[in-house]
């Protein structure tokens, strides 16, 4: 039963992670598409973001008024946190990749992973071994080394990176925290924050959008094709969406940050096939290195899992028997000498 009950458990991990990375991988082609000068230069990316969220939201709404889902209780000044710090993650990576070369955007990127465990350090006591580190260690080298190119660092562009590195850790902490705090499950949660956050990217995304191109969106020309793709995005948004949420509560933010550079090295190999994107050997060998990061990770956590399942099975230490040893000999000694309280020292009456 217990067998059967991990295996199922696995199929489910799988499923959640193979979610995750091709609804990712088909989000950033999609939006590739419908972005760039080459496609169709809708360049108002908060917006769209706002658009996201706003599907996100009637898909909750319409689970929880036939029942699929259900409602679960959590205060209203926590999900208006949670909102303000993942709209600010939103907004601060937008600005970082306008101020910033590419990078440098790609290094504050690669800098999640040991903010994120600091940060789980922090609130959580959450400590990890030596080999998770080296892993980690080895992951971010690689991505590094696949993505990294021209470094150009100023002012503004260091400040807003920051500011979309630590909210972004923040948000995606907080995801696994809520769902523990309130019991919630990762889609009643994420109906629960949509709504917030469609309605204020759609009143600040446009304002937001103008500062970072200089166009209104009002003055974009919508066409068929236009609205195809943003539907596609949308849609490819709902199920990153709930994976991201899905993911983070059955792992970890770390492990999220981790295993997630797949898709990093996902769009790497679709941008060479789709696109004709360059693919040089220095990208071949970050992402050889990367892949053997995250193998190397996975194991790791495995291996501290199964340790601490044998440290918790193990049978008491002697100090601990001897303890106990003593308590049974001093019980007995109380049993035959009545008139004699041991454990206070006094003479009893």
């Amino acid at each position: 039963m217990d067998a059967a009950k991990k295996q199922s458990s696995a199929v489910s991990d799988v499923g959640a992670w193979a979610m995750n990375v091709v609804s990712s991988v088909g989000l950033i082609m999609a939006n590739k598409q419908l972005m760039s000068p080459a496609g169709y230069a809708f360049v108002f990316a908060t917006t769209l973001t706002g658009f996201h969220f706003s599907m996100t939201a009637i898909i909750g709404l319409v689970s929880n008024a036939t029942g699929y889902s259900t409602r679960k209780k959590v205060p209203l000044w926590e999900l208006l946190w949670f909102s303000i710090v993942a709209n600010t993650s939103i907004t601060g990576m937008n600005l970082s990749l306008m101020l910033n070369s590419v990078g440098f955007y790609q290094i504050s990127k690669l800098s999640m992973i040991p903010v994120v465990c600091v940060m789980e350090w922090i609130l959580h006591s959450k400590h990890y071994s030596n080999r998770v580190k080296i892993a980690v260690l080895v992951v971010v080298v690689g991505v590094g080394v696949c993505t990294v190119t021209d470094v150009k660092i100023n002012a503004q562009g260091f400040i807003c990176a920051c500011v979309a590195v630590l909210s972004t850790s923040l948000q995606q902490i907080s995801i696994g925290s809520l769902q523990k705090k309130y019991s919630i499950g990762s889609f009643e949660l994420l109906s629960q924050t949509a709504p917030i956050q469609a309605l204020s990217l759609l009143l600040f995304g446009p304002f937001v959008d103008y500062y970072l191109t200089g166009k209104l969106l009002a003055s974009y020309k919508f066409s068929s094709a236009v609205l195809f793709f943003i539907i596609l995005s949308c849609s490819l948004a709902v199920f990153c969406n709930i994976s991201q949420y899905l993911c983070i509560g059955r792992f970890s933010a770390t492990s999220f940050q981790v295993l997630g550079h797949m898709k990093t090295v996902c769009v790497l190999l679709l941008g060479w096939l789709l696109f004709d994107s360059e693919l040089t050997l220095k990208n071949i060998l970050g992402m050889a290195i990367a892949i053997l990061g995250m193998v190397v990770y996975s194991w790791a956590v495995e291996a501290d899992k199964q340790t601490e399942t044998k440290a918790s099975s193990l049978p008491r230490d002697a100090a601990e028997e001897n303890v106990e040893l003593l308590k049974q000999q001093q019980q007995q000694l109380d049993g035959s000498s009545p008139h004699k309280d041991v454990e206070l020292g006094k003479s009893q009456p």
